[in-house]
Protein backbone atom coordinates (compact mmCIF):
# COMPACT_ATOMS: atom_id res chain seq x y z
CA UNK A 1 0.00 0.00 0.00
CA UNK A 2 0.97 3.51 -0.28
CA UNK A 3 1.19 6.02 2.33
CA UNK A 4 3.01 9.24 3.29
CA UNK A 5 5.70 9.97 5.54
CA UNK A 6 7.57 13.61 7.04
CA UNK A 7 11.41 12.17 7.19
CA UNK A 8 14.69 13.34 8.14
CA UNK A 9 17.74 12.42 7.01
CA UNK A 10 21.38 13.66 6.17
CA UNK A 11 22.45 14.37 2.57
CA UNK A 12 25.78 15.16 1.74
CA UNK A 13 26.11 18.34 -0.48
CA UNK A 14 30.04 17.94 -2.57
CA UNK A 15 32.38 20.86 -3.21
CA UNK A 16 31.14 21.69 -6.83
CA UNK A 17 27.57 22.18 -5.71
CA UNK A 18 28.17 24.49 -3.08
CA UNK A 19 27.74 28.05 -4.63
CA UNK A 20 24.46 26.62 -6.39
CA UNK A 21 20.71 27.43 -4.85
CA UNK A 22 20.95 25.23 -1.43
CA UNK A 23 16.94 24.32 -2.27
CA UNK A 24 16.90 23.29 -5.27
CA UNK A 25 20.34 21.39 -4.66
CA UNK A 26 19.00 19.53 -1.65
CA UNK A 27 15.94 18.34 -3.67
CA UNK A 28 18.18 16.95 -6.29
CA UNK A 29 20.32 15.27 -4.31
CA UNK A 30 17.56 13.68 -1.69
CA UNK A 31 15.67 12.26 -5.41
CA UNK A 32 19.15 11.04 -5.81
CA UNK A 33 19.89 9.52 -2.95
CA UNK A 34 16.27 8.00 -1.56
CA UNK A 35 13.90 7.11 -4.35
CA UNK A 36 14.01 3.41 -5.56
CA UNK A 37 15.49 2.91 -1.78
CA UNK A 38 14.65 0.76 0.78
CA UNK A 39 13.87 2.52 3.95
CA UNK A 40 13.60 0.73 7.34
CA UNK A 41 14.24 -2.21 5.42
CA UNK A 42 10.52 -2.26 4.01
CA UNK A 43 9.57 0.19 2.77
CA UNK A 44 10.29 1.27 -0.91
CA UNK A 45 10.80 5.39 -0.88
CA UNK A 46 8.65 6.27 -4.70
CA UNK A 47 8.60 9.91 -4.64
CA UNK A 48 10.66 12.62 -2.39
CA UNK A 49 9.38 16.15 -2.14
CA UNK A 50 9.26 19.52 0.12
CA UNK A 51 12.34 18.85 0.82
CA UNK A 52 14.04 21.58 3.59
CA UNK A 53 17.40 22.30 5.40
CA UNK A 54 17.33 21.58 9.23
CA UNK A 55 20.12 24.12 10.86
CA UNK A 56 23.85 24.18 10.14
CA UNK A 57 25.22 21.88 7.60
CA UNK A 58 28.42 20.12 9.20
CA UNK A 59 31.63 19.25 7.28
CA UNK A 60 33.90 16.26 8.40
CA UNK A 61 38.11 17.11 8.12
CA UNK A 62 39.37 15.65 4.71
CA UNK A 63 36.09 15.72 3.11
CA UNK A 64 35.00 18.57 1.26
CA UNK A 65 31.97 17.97 0.93
CA UNK A 66 28.72 19.71 3.26
CA UNK A 67 26.71 17.18 5.76
CA UNK A 68 23.03 19.09 6.00
CA UNK A 69 20.48 17.57 7.71
CA UNK A 70 16.66 17.90 5.84
CA UNK A 71 13.46 17.28 6.53
CA UNK A 72 10.71 16.32 3.61
CA UNK A 73 7.83 14.49 2.66
CA UNK A 74 8.35 10.78 0.92
CA UNK A 75 5.24 8.77 -0.61
CA UNK A 76 6.42 4.90 0.03
CA UNK A 77 5.23 1.83 -0.75
CA UNK A 78 4.95 -0.75 1.69
CA UNK A 79 3.57 -4.47 0.51
CA UNK A 80 2.45 -6.86 3.01
CA UNK A 81 1.39 -10.55 3.41
CA UNK A 82 -1.76 -11.28 2.93
CA UNK A 83 -2.54 -8.04 0.66
CA UNK A 84 -5.00 -8.35 -1.63
CA UNK A 85 -3.19 -6.53 -5.21
CA UNK A 86 -4.27 -5.98 -8.35
CA UNK A 87 -2.29 -5.58 -11.47
CA UNK A 88 -0.89 -6.13 -15.08
CA UNK A 89 1.34 -9.50 -16.31
CA UNK A 90 4.37 -7.85 -17.67
CA UNK A 91 5.81 -11.34 -18.80
CA UNK A 92 5.24 -15.13 -19.32
CA UNK A 93 8.21 -17.37 -18.19
CA UNK A 94 8.02 -21.29 -18.03
CA UNK A 95 7.36 -21.61 -14.24
CA UNK A 96 4.94 -18.58 -14.19
CA UNK A 97 3.85 -15.29 -14.89
CA UNK A 98 5.49 -11.62 -13.67
CA UNK A 99 2.70 -9.23 -12.10
CA UNK A 100 3.74 -5.31 -11.59
CA UNK A 101 1.30 -3.60 -8.93
CA UNK A 102 2.64 -0.70 -8.01
CA UNK A 103 6.44 -0.35 -8.52
CA UNK A 104 7.22 -3.80 -7.89
CA UNK A 105 6.64 -7.13 -9.60
CA UNK A 106 5.59 -10.15 -8.21
CA UNK A 107 5.85 -14.06 -9.62
CA UNK A 108 2.62 -15.58 -10.02
CA UNK A 109 3.33 -19.02 -10.36
CA UNK A 110 2.09 -21.53 -12.28
CA UNK A 111 0.56 -23.70 -9.82
CA UNK A 112 -1.06 -20.67 -8.04
CA UNK A 113 -2.85 -19.29 -11.34
CA UNK A 114 -5.85 -21.28 -11.35
CA UNK A 115 -7.69 -24.29 -9.78
CA UNK A 116 -6.41 -25.88 -13.44
CA UNK A 117 -3.37 -27.60 -15.45
CA UNK A 118 -2.01 -25.12 -16.78
CA UNK A 119 0.03 -25.35 -20.43
CA UNK A 120 2.94 -22.83 -20.72
CA UNK A 121 3.00 -20.74 -24.23
CA UNK A 122 6.27 -18.80 -23.61
CA UNK A 123 6.88 -18.29 -27.22
CA UNK A 124 3.51 -16.03 -27.81
CA UNK A 125 3.57 -14.80 -23.89
CA UNK A 126 0.79 -16.74 -22.58
CA UNK A 127 -0.86 -19.38 -19.87
CA UNK A 128 -3.79 -21.32 -20.71
CA UNK A 129 -5.93 -23.61 -18.87
CA UNK A 130 -6.24 -27.37 -20.19
CA UNK A 131 -9.57 -27.79 -19.36
CA UNK A 132 -11.32 -23.84 -18.76
CA UNK A 133 -10.00 -22.77 -21.74
CA UNK A 134 -8.91 -19.47 -19.71
CA UNK A 135 -5.64 -17.71 -21.01
CA UNK A 136 -3.57 -15.19 -19.45
CA UNK A 137 -1.57 -12.68 -21.32
CA UNK A 138 1.19 -10.05 -20.84
CA UNK A 139 -1.15 -6.86 -20.35
CA UNK A 140 -4.14 -8.04 -18.58
CA UNK A 141 -5.21 -6.97 -15.53
CA UNK A 142 -5.55 -9.25 -12.70
CA UNK A 143 -6.24 -9.33 -8.96
CA UNK A 144 -4.01 -11.31 -6.57
CA UNK A 145 -2.61 -11.70 -2.58
CA UNK A 146 0.48 -11.37 -1.23
CA UNK A 147 1.88 -15.05 -0.16
CA UNK A 148 5.04 -14.36 0.46
CA UNK A 149 7.50 -11.72 1.01
CA UNK A 150 11.39 -10.88 0.67
CA UNK A 151 12.54 -7.54 0.35
CA UNK A 152 15.94 -6.82 -1.59
CA UNK A 153 17.57 -3.33 0.23
CA UNK A 154 20.29 -4.05 -2.40
CA UNK A 155 17.98 -3.87 -5.38
CA UNK A 156 14.49 -3.90 -4.40
CA UNK A 157 13.03 -3.86 -7.95
CA UNK A 158 14.43 -7.86 -7.52
CA UNK A 159 12.88 -8.60 -4.23
CA UNK A 160 10.98 -11.63 -4.17
CA UNK A 161 7.09 -11.59 -4.19
CA UNK A 162 4.93 -14.01 -4.31
CA UNK A 163 1.53 -14.31 -5.33
CA UNK A 164 -1.58 -16.53 -5.72
CA UNK A 165 -4.79 -16.23 -7.75
CA UNK A 166 -6.40 -19.81 -6.15
CA UNK A 167 -9.19 -18.25 -3.96
CA UNK A 168 -12.21 -16.90 -4.13
CA UNK A 169 -12.50 -13.15 -5.94
CA UNK A 170 -9.21 -13.45 -7.34
CA UNK A 171 -7.89 -13.65 -10.96
CA UNK A 172 -8.04 -12.36 -13.90
CA UNK A 173 -10.37 -9.56 -13.99
CA UNK A 174 -12.73 -10.73 -16.54
CA UNK A 175 -12.87 -14.28 -14.53
CA UNK A 176 -14.19 -12.32 -11.34
CA UNK A 177 -16.83 -10.28 -13.33
CA UNK A 178 -17.86 -13.65 -15.12
CA UNK A 179 -17.94 -15.49 -11.73
CA UNK A 180 -20.14 -12.50 -9.97
CA UNK A 181 -22.36 -12.77 -12.91
CA UNK A 182 -23.03 -16.40 -12.30
CA UNK A 183 -23.86 -16.38 -8.79
CA UNK A 184 -26.53 -13.40 -9.31
CA UNK A 185 -28.14 -15.60 -12.17
CA UNK A 186 -28.28 -18.71 -9.61
CA UNK A 187 -29.28 -16.68 -7.19
CA UNK A 188 -31.78 -15.39 -9.02
CA UNK A 189 -31.07 -11.75 -8.98
CA UNK A 190 -31.81 -9.82 -12.12
CA UNK A 191 -29.52 -7.00 -13.36
CA UNK A 192 -30.79 -3.43 -12.00
CA UNK A 193 -32.29 -1.93 -14.90
CA UNK A 194 -33.82 1.66 -14.31
CA UNK A 195 -37.34 1.96 -13.88
CA UNK A 196 -39.14 3.59 -16.45
CA UNK A 197 -39.21 7.66 -16.17
CA UNK A 198 -43.33 8.40 -16.17
CA UNK A 199 -44.41 11.71 -18.23
CA UNK A 200 -44.59 14.61 -16.70
CA UNK A 201 -48.03 16.15 -15.44
CA UNK A 202 -49.59 19.05 -17.88
CA UNK A 203 -49.12 22.04 -15.63
CA UNK A 204 -52.54 23.52 -14.76
CA UNK A 205 -53.83 26.41 -16.79
CA UNK A 206 -54.19 29.63 -15.42
CA UNK A 207 -57.47 30.95 -13.67
CA UNK A 208 -57.28 34.20 -16.25
CA UNK A 209 -57.34 31.40 -19.69
CA UNK A 210 -59.75 29.18 -17.96
CA UNK A 211 -62.53 32.11 -17.34
CA UNK A 212 -60.91 33.10 -21.63
CA UNK A 213 -62.01 29.82 -22.60
CA UNK A 214 -65.41 29.81 -20.45
CA UNK A 215 -68.35 30.92 -22.81
CA UNK A 216 -70.31 33.63 -20.90
CA UNK A 217 -73.53 32.92 -19.64
CA UNK A 218 -76.77 34.81 -21.35
CA UNK A 219 -78.49 37.44 -18.49
CA UNK A 220 -81.70 36.17 -17.54
CA UNK A 221 -85.12 37.98 -17.87
CA UNK A 222 -87.31 39.64 -20.59
CA UNK A 223 -86.91 43.40 -21.21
Amino acid sequence: MYYLDHRRDVVRIPPERLGAEVDTVLTELAQQQFEGKLVDGQNLAVTIRDVKSIGEGHIIHGDGGVYQEVEYEALLFRPEIQEVVEGAVVEIRKFGAFVRFGPLDGLLHVSQVMDDRVNIDEHNQRLVGVETKRDLKVGYKVRARVVSLSLSEISPRDSRIGLTMRQPALGRLEWIQEAHKKADEKSGKRPNVPAAKKPAPKPAAPAAAKAAATPAKASGGAA
